[in-house]
């Protein structure tokens, strides 16, 4: 009678050890880049908030030149602070975030008549991010 006879196939120790190490250094060389994802969220959500801002100021700016008496009047001389911002955002700006001017000389002023926008940057916990207001007189 010829029995046959079943063989056990399987992966030897080395094969097993070498995996191992493979994937190690692919998760050593991978970890920095999703560790840093905290820090690229932060400025994304800072941008997010100044884009906002300002597009607001854009509407702003449409809204006064079609007469609308809710419409900002964004003409002082440093715009680039929160109770000028704030009513451009449906809903505030949001808690933790302020506004200011770049330190740059001539940035965040609207009053000179020339002027057309203010640079301003948005920050929250040390990140900044520069937008423009679009001046409304």
């Amino acid at each position: 009678m010829n029995i046959m006879q079943k063989s056990q196939q399987g992966f030897t120790l080395i094969e097993l050890v070498i995996v191992i190490v493979i994937l190690g250094i692919l998760a050593a060389v991978a970890l920095p880049k999703f560790v840093d994802l905290k820090s690229d969220a932060q400025l994304a959500a800072v941008q997010g908030v100044a884009a906002a801002a300002a597009s607001g100021s854009v509407t702003n700016y449409a809204a006064k030149l079609a007469g609308k008496a809710s419409a900002v009047n964004v003409n002082a001389g440093n715009v680039c602070l929160d109770t000028y911002v704030t009513p451009l955002l449906t809903g505030g700006l949001p808690a933790g975030y302020t506004v200011g001017p770049t330190g740059v000389a001539g940035d965040g002023d609207c009053a000179t008549v020339t002027r057309d926008s203010a640079k301003c940057l948005m920050s929250k916990d040390g990140v900044t991010a520069e937008f423009s207001l679009v001046c409304a007189r």
